[in-house]
């Protein structure tokens, strides 16, 4: 299938709805991704004085994150093409004192770096990108010799029934059985399930020490099988498919993914369901 050649969709699709919808439930949604972002920081081991990209920043969790360890006499850019989660993140660090923190509108793949940086970080941000192997050759170029990459980036849908669970509910009660294939090398959440790809592309972009390491998280939706079906509408893969077929569908589709929940809910009401993640590190040749 032919891919686009530049980013111009998830631009404009993270300035819509999507980035909105993050931006507004930014606490509930930063929550589900959590564990997968601590993962990645653990790995990073971000140290003070250090020069740290992270791209995708979103609502700025890492980010803040990234600055605390790095201290004063290090730097931290965050880099997200999304106007309404920039405003949240940049609103966030205004009460944290951080001046070696800041937050810039942009491409990654394609925006002007600083050099020399240490730590290249993503939190389920680089899987976005049109072109992958440019846009991760383009970061390389920001890196010192031996600096490292970490990120985290979602594995297979089979193996993620957070995202998947409530969307073939919300299929169900659109009455789609038999929904087209995806594109598995589309741009979106899934675009980096296959491992031996994402190797590849870092490979041709100039990393080596290329490694990756599953890490599943139960990942908690919410207090309530009500309130999981809510989040499952704000992100994830039932999120685009509201879009799709119209807001007016909220309703329907809530229910649906409600009712499907339910089960799974434990003994407090709160429903967690597995998710699946690479961790992905790598060092600049």
């Amino acid at each position: 299938m032919t891919q686009p050649d530049d980013n111009h969709e998830q631009i404009a699709e993270w300035n819509g709805a999507l980035g909105q919808r993050w931006a507004t439930g930014q606490r509930q949604i930063d929550g589900i991704v959590q564990p997968f972002g601590e993962a990645a920081l653990a790995a990073a081991r971000a140290r003070p004085g250090e020069r740290v990209l992270d791209v995708g920043c979103g609502c700025g969790d890492t980010a803040i994150a990234l600055a605390r360890a790095v201290g004063a006499g290090g730097a931290v850019l965050g880099l997200d093409v999304s106007q309404p989660m920039l405003q949240v993140a940049r609103e966030r660090a205004a009460h944290e004192a951080l001046p070696q923190l800041r937050f810039e509108e942009a491409d990654a793949s394609a925006a002007a770096l600083p050099a020399d940086v240490d730590l290249l970080f993503s939190r389920f941000g680089v899987m976005f990108f049109a072109q992958p192997q440019p846009a991760f050759a383009h970061l390389r170029r920001s890196l010192r010799q031996g600096g490292r990459c970490v990120f985290v980036c979602w594995r297979a849908p089979r193996d993620n029934a957070w995202a998947m669970a409530p969307l073939v509910a919300a299929r169900r009660a659109l009455g789609i059985v038999d929904p087209p294939p995806a594109d598995p090398l589309a741009p979106g959440p899934f675009a980096f399930a296959d491992g031996d790809r994402v190797r590849a592309i870092l490979a041709d972009a100039g990393f080596e020490g290329i490694e990756l390491q599953r890490v599943d998280r139960p990942v908690h939706l919410g207090e309530s099988a009500r309130a999981a079906a809510v989040n499952a509408l704000r992100v994830g893969p039932a999120s685009r498919l509201l879009r799709e077929v119209g807001e007016d569908q909220q309703p329907r589709l809530a229910a649906a993914i409600e009712a499907a929940l339910a089960p799974h809910a434990a003994a407090d009401g709160a429903v967690a369901l597995n998710g699946s993640a690479w961790l992905v590190t790598a060092v600049a040749a």
